[in-house]
């Protein structure tokens, strides 16, 4: 999908200008970033002529991709968490301006600013030591977006769902599992396991939804920005732990369970000091279940992208091919909390 050329430019051009109050804007394309699967990123750089954001600014253009997916919300709704996660604190890119006028670009998108660091996720975890800080910082930036919810300003086209987060959640998984929903015994199991033990509604907060390591930039050990906002939504604000401290996110260093990066204690330690809550590891476990079936409704979405002939991509392809690594995943999990509770209902006993 081609956005910027010499038709486009002089729309692009134009309408920035209005949207910023400048007198003139120049736009230089400076090719697709890496990286988002779901939506196309362009590294852009304008020179604004007047108006509140006169100079040069790194910035990228992040646009609805051609196929899109069912678990995204949409372009304009992405800007309005970007602006409420960077009004409450939070280290994200700071938001410039958002368009959902198709004569400009054809599609849906908006213009943030660009962060530097490294966002790879096998780069990120690669230090002999564990990275403490990192994870007790990153906890403290979930812990500053969790204090926004459904009452802030600016997310009233957000969906809010009349059901318990847990179980509209499992509504959502079934929904984009289709018929392997049932038909898969692992996915069967462990959709099953997510209602039978459903948490209670709490507490409803602005999740991130993807809150994980490969979403995040980092410079000389130090967080820069938190990334990729496509799947945010209200729900319980465990859910966004479990996912950031799932299996699937720590590139390999298992043995640091926060995103691989340090222990869990550290992420819960800096989350506790921002959130005003406590960390329910109980209600983590149960997230990070829901995490690895979320992760395979995602990676049969990315996959049916691809052989749908839609979105032809080997990026995608792969995503799709992961779902047995997936449930192996969540089947090490479910073992290992069963596990847990055997143990705590033998020492209850014995106390007893």
């Amino acid at each position: 999908m081609v956005l910027i050329n010499d038709d486009s430019r002089p729309r692009l051009e134009a309408w920035l200008a209005e949207a910023t109050g400048a007198t003139r804007v120049s736009v230089a394309d400076e090719g697709r970033l890496g990286g988002g699967a779901i939506s196309l990123n362009l590294a852009v750089t304008l020179d604004v002529e007047g108006g509140p954001l006169a100079g040069r600014h790194a910035c990228v253009l992040r646009a609805q991709s051609s196929a899109g997916m069912k678990a995204s919300i949409s372009k304009m709704q992405e800007f309005a968490v970007l602006r409420a996660a960077f009004d409450a604190g939070v280290a994200a890119p700071e938001p410039i301006a958002a368009c959902a006028d198709p004569a400009v670009l054809g599609t849906d998108f908006y213009i943030m600013r660009r962060a530097d660091g490294v966002g790879a996720g096998h780069k990120v975890v690669k230090s002999d030591e564990p990275q403490r800080g990192l994870a007790r910082e990153l906890g403290r930036q979930l812990g500053l977006l969790h204090k926004a919810g459904p009452d802030t300003a600016g997310l009233e086209a957000l969906p809010l769902s009349d059901a318990a987060p847990a179980l509209a959640c499992i509504h959502s998984y079934r929904d984009w599992m289709g018929e392997v929903a049932a038909r898969d015994p692992v996915l069967a199991w462990g959709l099953r396991w997510l209602e039978v033990n459903a948490p209670p509604p709490g507490d409803l907060v602005l999740c991130h939804r993807d809150f994980r390591t490969g979403n995040y930039l980092v410079k000389d050990g130090k967080l820069t920005a938190i990334l990729d906002w496509e799947f945010a939504g209200f729900g319980d604000p465990m859910e966004d732990l479990g996912w950031f401290c799932a299996r699937s996110w720590r590139f390999g260093r298992n043995d640091r369970q926060a995103g691989g990066l340090a222990g869990r204690e550290d992420f819960y330690a800096g989350y506790e000091e921002t959130s005003g809550r406590k960390v329910d590891p109980q209600a983590v476990a149960y997230w990070e279940a829901a995490a690895y079936v979320r992760w395979a409704a995602i990676a049969l979405l990315q996959g049916r992208r691809h052989t749908s002939g839609e979105e032809p991509s080997l990026e995608l392809a792969l995503t799709g091919r992961m779902l047995p690594e997936i449930e192996m995943d969540l089947l090490r999990h479910l073992k290992a909390v069963g596990r847990t509770v055997e143990e705590t209902s033998a020492t209850e006993a014995r106390a007893d």
